[in-house]
């Protein structure tokens, strides 16, 4: 028998499964919409939706940089908890959607999430439904980047087996083999420091301003003239943006050097250009409120 979109619409709505498992139980049930969803709850599949609304601050990040070093993509999924995300599938999962970012045509999340998914038949959307369903665990796509500026070559790198992930692009006319180590340096000085900015002309106007007002108040509350307040504040700020500034830290491997001067050292060197174009840190879970569980708890959680 034909299955019309609209009751594969209207199965999907009232049990949150994907439109492909929607569609299949459809026909086994001969298109019986109550017999589907009964079907649908017996196979875990309609408890989905139910689990999307938990907190998922745990996960992965995983990223693809091409041979050539010519394009890069980073992205975060998360999942509940830690010990989920060590499952194979989930791995898996994730690693499919990071090789999916290098040929995406989507500007957000909510675009990405109708991308199809590998050569599956589904969307993305479809495939993290059904293993949301699997998994008994709310997982969630929560970002993604993509880089690929001319004359620009792009190295990564992976600390903490994917809870952090960098991607560090360096504008010169060298192959990526040649600056693989400067750059693996430079992601792994991200990952380490945490700079907000390649360099203070990328330094955005508003966050200076809204910093200067915040030292201002911390000085006049510590009983400061407000006479020497505006360069006692002048002064921290220059202060703070050689730690938040990438090009202006202390280098990691040597505090004798900042990041600028390696760079410019292994530029000459190596008898090249390198420019610091662009970088991305991800962090697993930055930002989320999360619940607190011990290891235990997390492995009774999945036995359950």
């Amino acid at each position: 028998m034909t299955i019309t979109a609209s009751a594969v619409k209207e199965l999907r709505e009232r049990t949150g499964a994907g439109m492909l498992d929607c569609k299949n139980v459809l026909i086994e049930t001969g298109g019986d919409i109550e017999k589907a969803i009964d079907v649908l709850r017996e196979k875990g599949l309609a408890k989905a939706a139910k689990k999307s609304g938990r907190i998922a601050a745990e996960g992965l990040v995983r990223l693809i940089i091409t041979d050539d070093g010519s394009r890069a993509g980073i992205i975060e999924v998360n999942i509940e908890t830690d010990f989920a995300s060590k499952n194979e599938e989930f791995v898996k999962f994730v690693e499919t959607l990071a090789a999916q970012t290098l040929t995406t045509e989507a500007a957000d999340v909510a675009a990405f999430l109708r991308d199809g998914y590998a050569d599956t038949g589904e969307t993305v959307q479809d495939k993290l439904t059904s293993f949301i369903a699997r998994i008994g665990e709310n997982v969630a796509v929560r970002r993604f980047q993509v880089f690929g500026e001319a004359g620009v070559v792009y190295v990564g790198y992976l600390h903490l087996g994917g809870k952090i992930g960098v991607v560090v692009g360096l504008k010169t006319g060298a192959p990526a083999a040649v600056v693989e180590t400067i750059g693996r340096d430079l992601a792994m000085q991200v990952a380490s420091m945490n700079p907000l900015f390649v360099d203070e002309k990328d330094v955005d106007p508003a966050y200076v301003e809204k910093e200067k007002d915040i030292l201002v108040k911390q000085a006049l509350s510590e009983g400061k003239p407000a006479e020497i307040v505006e360069k006692m504040v002048m002064g921290r700020l220059k202060k703070e943006l050689k730690e938040t500034c990438l090009l202006e830290q202390k280098f990691v491997k040597n505090s004798e050097l900042t990041v600028g001067q390696y760079v410019a050292d292994g530029a000459k060197a190596l008898g090249i250009d390198i420019q610091v174009a662009s970088m991305a840190r991800y962090e697993v879970g930055e930002g989320i409120e999360k619940k607190e569980e011990n290891f235990a708890e997390e492995v009774a959680k999945q036995m359950a």
